[in-house]
């Protein structure tokens, strides 16, 4: 089994590569939960607030949202 390593020991490489994808995580639940907000009901498949919580489960939250939980306007 693999052990952890803390942030120093990480290359600088790999601490870009996780602070750019925390970035993106964070944009795109941004994005989908703007999109949540301002979209009617009626345009989303499912109960709104359970799609809010579910943004936040990382990173197939707002994924999921994108790919099924809206409906065209």
């Amino acid at each position: 089994m693999a052990t952890k390593k803390s942030w120093a020991e990480l290359s600088p490489t790999q601490q870009r590569l996780i602070i750019t994808g925390a970035v993106i995580e964070g944009v795109l639940t941004a994005i989908a939960l703007v999109d949540l907000i301002r979209r009617p009901a009626d345009c989303v498949r499912g109960p709104k607030p359970l799609w809010a919580l579910g943004l936040f489960v990382q990173p197939v939250g707002p994924i999921a949202y994108f790919a099924v939980g809206r409906r065209g306007m």
